[in-house]
């Protein structure tokens, strides 16, 4: 079986709320593809909702690509306590905490219907909850978000 990146991480180590630079992959044509860990809880105290989840996918799938070029998919962690962000180059952390935390403010001041919620446009439209993705997003901004360094599993 294939080598994934997120099972060598020491999920013991890191420190939620965060934005990780998960690895950067070269297509064939040279294109850089990074991918970002965006994590709200800490891994293996809490797990968010599926609701939440869900309706946090909706959200930041659009605020992020409001404050960050060239982003290619916002999916949800099987894990329940974060984000996997891919990008179109090699954006610094940086830029991506300023654009994650600008996300998650636009999330816990939405008071709009979500987006992408009819029976045509999502696979599971009636699985959502506002108010608990708000809150979660309420809960990483107070803690701070943070850049977290990728530390490995000592095998």
């Amino acid at each position: 079986m294939a080598n994934v990146e997120s099972f060598d991480l020491d999920h013991t180590k890191v420190r939620a709320p965060y934005v990780r630079l998960a690895g950067v992959k070269t297509t064939p044509r040279g294109d850089k593809i990074s991918k970002y860990d965006l994590r709200l809880l800490q891994p293996n105290q809490a797990a968010i909702d599926p609701a939440a989840i869900h309706t946090l996918e909706h959200l930041l799938a659009g605020y992020l690509r409001d404050h960050l070029k060239d982003v290619v998919d916002v999916s949800p962690m099987g894990c329940r306590t974060g984000m996997y962000m891919a990008v179109i180059g090699e954006p610094d952390e940086q830029g991506v905490l300023t654009a994650f935390q600008a996300a998650l403010e636009d999330t816990a001041a939405h008071d709009c219907p979500i987006p992408g919620v009819s029976e045509l446009e999502c696979g599971n439209y009636r699985d959502h909850d506002l108010e608990a993705a708000r809150e979660h997003a309420r809960a990483a901004l107070r803690q701070g978000l943070k850049i977290q360094e990728t530390i490995l599993l000592e095998r």
